[in-house]
């Protein structure tokens, strides 16, 4: 009998770890997007890059918060003046306030680390900007 109760504790311990982690409070998507614009974060794309398009999609409706700047000409046969001149060569581009630049698709929470802006309820830590 000892041993069926130690078990349903050890099975009710680990179900209550699973309840706490799937209530796990996500800050607001647009907190986040807003939080890279304020420091500066921009992402460089074009409209018909399927990897600058997972990126907004990661972002969902806060999208309209990011700093997006986009790259592409309307015909698809060149880059803008501006990109150019920013030495964009290829989308998407993270630009960070400090210079630093990341290139490919970046997870939300390797953004949250490196700019400390809230992403799951709390600050990244190591944050690097």
């Amino acid at each position: 009998m000892p041993m069926n109760t130690k078990t349903i504790i050890i099975l009710c311990s680990i179900a209550l770890l699973v309840i706490i982690a799937g209530c796990k409070t996500r800050v607001s998507d647009d907190a986040f997007a807003q939080c890279l614009s304020d420091k500066g974060v921009k992402m460089y794309g074009a409209f018909w890059c399927p990897h600058c398009l997972n990126q907004k999609e990661a972002f969902g409706s806060a999208w309209q918060y990011a700093n997006y700047i986009e790259c592409s000409l309307p015909d698809q046969s060149g880059q803008t003046e501006f990109c150019i001149q920013q030495n964009i060569k290829g989308y998407p581009t993270w630009e960070f306030a400090d210079g630093n630049r990341v290139s490919g698709e970046v997870p939300l929470e390797k953004l949250a680390v490196i700019t400390g802006c809230p992403l799951y309820g709390y600050v990244p830590t190591g944050t690097t900007t």
